[in-house]
Order: structure tokens, then sequence, then C-alpha cells
């Protein structure tokens, strides 16, 4: 089980979108990302301690080049989330699987099936089929800041892989990513608004999204460590899929024949993703089962 931790993380991701969506009614989004953030913070922390592991090693600049995308990328998504419909904002965030597929070629030099590429790009429209994005006039500024999210997290997932080839743990990217994504969102609430007082009746909405969202970066992060880099990219739709069954179930939305059609197509791609992986996994070890 290696690219399919994506889809285990795609469900804890779509947990985490519940709590979310609940602790919206208590707290500003960029609140959220820093109880988010804070909740990996201290339990990878909290290992640190109790195994004494060292966080401090020689892959220092990757650990900050993934952690310092990955946080800009969580701000410049909020940003669009509030200057754009949310449908449209998460489709542009979407894109890093399109931009990955692009950097892992050049950067890392990985080849990929032209197959793999036909799953990345059906995926995507499968996101489009079910948000439905919306584009009002005025708002180019905010629909680039979208795509440079989506842009800023192909370079986040990226660094994953290239420390995972160095031989990072999960752990270890996890904390970084933690400790930056705490302070950088700390910091932007102080500057731009305050803190809500934390009760006992919101209190379990943050310790939702800390777990789900710490349990979701391990599986993500393991993912893109030891799985093949698009086929987890593809997988990476299952989030919207998981999300969106979520929220029909528990607020009762209905999702239109688009948006049904959009999850097949979703669905469809990760399983041509996951095909592909085991068929060369079968052509290079030459063992089926």
């Amino acid at each position: 089980m290696t690219s399919s931790w994506m889809i285990v993380a795609g469900f804890l991701f779509a947990t985490m979108a519940v709590f979310v969506k609940l602790g919206t009614a208590h707290f500003e989004a960029t609140e959220l990302a820093f109880y988010r953030s804070l909740g990996a913070l201290v339990f990878i922390g909290g290992f640190v301690l109790v195994r004494r592991e060292r966080v401090w090693n020689p892959h220092m600049g990757t650990h900050v080049l993934r952690s310092t995308a990955g946080t800009l990328g969580i701000a410049t998504y909020f940003y669009c989330i509030m200057n754009l419909p949310l449908a449209t904002a998460t489709t542009l965030n979407y894109t890093s699987p399109l931009f990955l597929a692009v950097a892992t070629t050049v950067v890392l030099g990985e080849r990929f099936s032209r197959w793999l590429i036909v799953a990345i790009l059906a995926g995507f429209g499968g996101v489009a089929m079910l948000l439905q994005p919306t584009f009002a006039a005025g708002k180019e500024g905010a629909a680039l800041v979208g795509l440079f999210s989506g842009l800023l997290g192909s370079w986040a997932y990226l660094g994953v892989r290239t420390l995972g080839r160095k031989g990072e743990p999960e752990w270890r990217i996890l904390f970084w990513f933690g400790l930056f994504g705490t302070a950088g969102c700390a910091a932007w609430q102080m500057a731009f608004s305050t803190f809500h007082p934390v009760r006992w009746d919101n209190a379990w909405i943050l310790l939702g999204i800390g777990a789900a969202g710490t349990l979701a970066q391990l599986a993500m992060t393991r993912a893109y460590r030891t799985g093949e880099t698009l086929v987890v990219s593809a997988l990476s739709y299952s989030t919207i899929v998981f999300s969106t069954l979520f929220m029909a179930a528990l607020w009762r939305e209905r999702l239109s024949p688009m948006a049904w059609t959009g999850m097949a197509v979703i669905i469809a791609s990760g399983l041509l993703a996951l095909r592909v992986e085991r068929k060369e996994q079968v052509e290079e070890t030459g063992i089926d089962g």
C-alpha cells in the first residue's frame, strides 16, 4: 500500500472539512488553519520528545522550502476563499496535480505513462464538473492568486517527494510543516484580525480539525514519499468526492446530475491511475498478486 495512502488521506481531509464547516460559525478561516497546524505540531512534537528524535538534519534547506511553499499555498488559498466563490477557489487550488506533473518531470526527471497524464487531466475535469466553478468580471487577480496557490501546492508536494528520496521520515516532514504553518497562520491572524475565544462548546471542533488534519497529513506524506507521484496526484481528487458525499449526507445538499457525473469521472481517473501503477509494478517485478 503506497500510493493508496492518498485515498486514506482523502477520507481524512474530507473528515477535517466537516469540522472546518462546523468551525466557521465560531472562527475565521485562518484561525482554523492555525489550529490545524498547531494540532500537528503538538502531536508530532510529543512524539519527538518521547522518542528523543532529532529534528535538525542535513536536509533543512529542503524542509524550509517545502514548509514555506505549503504555508504560502494555504494562505493564498484562504485569500481565494475570501474573494471568490468556494467552488471556484477549490477548483483553482486543485490545479496542483497538473503543475506537479510538469515539475516532477522537469525537476526530478521522472517519466510517466501517458495514461497517468490522462488520469490527471480526467480527474481535474471531474472536479470542474462536480464543483462547477464560476468566474465573475473583475476577479481576474483573485483567480491568478488561485492558480498560484495550486502552483505552491505542487512545489510543496514536490518537496515531500524530494525529502522521501533522501530518506526523511513522515514525522520529521510534518514537524517542520506544522511549525511553519502554526507560526505563519498566527502571524497572519494577529496582523489582520484577532483570535476568537475557545470555549467548551467549540473546543471539540478544534480537536477534530487537529486530529483529522494531522492523520491526513501523515497519510498524504507517506503516499507522496513512497508512491508514484502522478498516481498519488490522481488519487488526491478523492478528497473532493468524500467531502461532497459528507456534505450531502450531513447537510442534505442536493447534487445535480452533472455533479454525480463529475464524481464518477474522478473515481474512474483514480482507478485508471491505480491500474497503470499496478501494471508497471508487475512489469518491473514480474510478480502478479
